[in-house]
């Protein structure tokens, strides 16, 4: 499916219902080198998450291994969440369960039942919140029955915990497989202008209105991929990351990137993305650049 000649929609309803600004922000940078412990610099990393509702920024992406547990304390501390003075619409916080640290860049998927609710329960507490918004599972455990994670998963919707839930690196019979438990809202999957190993699994999202959260979005050398990507940032006076930004907006109304940074310089950078629009050659020049490049994740 290819994009109308028209924008695209600024928000997207997560669930039919909770409405968020499609580009949003990704937590896991905030936290020390290979996502272990605490930032460098905390008070900088406070002030980042502070500014997000200055930028127009309402969704934020996290997840309990990011830390661990470091990412969802400073969000609770920098946003209070769903403070009554934000003059945006109520922030929303989506957080993942599914993946242990063991130390920095190790990561190891754990989907036993009692282990996936005791973290859902754990990242309300750690955000200060009665019920987590998003709410979705890291990884599938292959050493456990998908089904039985999935049944997990609609256990703590029905107990009020999770209002909405989604997956991680899935593939269509995934998430064919989980709708038969649970609604699922979203789908995250690495995707970018240079990685499109996902794109039958982006097209499912689109025709079954699943939010598709690309992680990594900004893969890749992006100046190195053509001379469109830097001609096209040269006559939008942007950078080449914001154009790539602009493409993923505009290749699907259910895309929301959530590019992430510890920089707030970085991060005005990367919300002005959101202003950018690309007009349909320019959408389609960049279209052909790495088409079907593969993940290695």
């Amino acid at each position: 499916m290819r994009p109308q000649s028209l924008p695209p929609s600024r928000t997207f309803h997560i669930g039919g219902e909770r409405e968020v600004v499609r580009l949003g922000f990704g937590a896991m940078r905030l936290t020390g080198r290979g996502v272990w412990g605490e930032p460098a610099d905390r008070s900088a990393a406070l002030a980042l998450l502070e500014n997000l509702p200055n930028l127009g920024i309402n969704f934020i992406d996290t997840a309990d291994a990011y830390g661990p547990d470091v990412s969802e304390l400073l969000i609770r501390e920098a946003l209070h969440l769903y403070r009554s003075d934000n003059e945006l619409r109520p922030l929303t916080v989506a957080t993942k369960a599914g993946l242990v640290r063991t130390g920095p860049g190790q990561w190891h998927p754990v989907g036993r039942p009692e282990y996936l609710i005791q973290s859902a329960y754990r990242s309300a507490a750690k955000l200060g919140v009665e019920q987590i918004d998003l709410w979705q599972l890291h990884r599938i455990d292959t050493m456990v029955p998908s089904d039985e994670q999935f049944d997990t998963i609609r256990q703590l919707i029905s107990a009020g915990i999770v209002r909405h839930a989604g997956l991680c690196q899935v593939s269509i019979l995934d998430i064919e497989t989980a709708r038969e438990f649970f609604p699922v809202a979203t789908v995250q999957n690495r995707y970018s202008l240079a990685d499109r190993s996902s794109e039958d699994v982006l097209c499912y999202c689109e025709e079954n209105g699943i939010g598709f959260i690309p992680w990594f979005p900004l893969a890749g050398e992006l100046a190195a991929l053509g001379s469109p990507l830097s001609a096209i940032a040269e006559a939008h006076a942007a950078t080449p990351a914001q154009i790539a930004l602009a493409w993923l907006l505009m290749r699907s109304p259910v895309m929301l990137p959530v590019p992430g940074t510890s920089s707030i310089a970085h991060a005005r950078e990367n919300a002005a993305a959101a202003a950018i629009i690309l007009t349909q050659e320019e959408f389609l020049a960049l279209d052909v650049l790495n088409r079907g490049g593969a993940s290695q994740d």
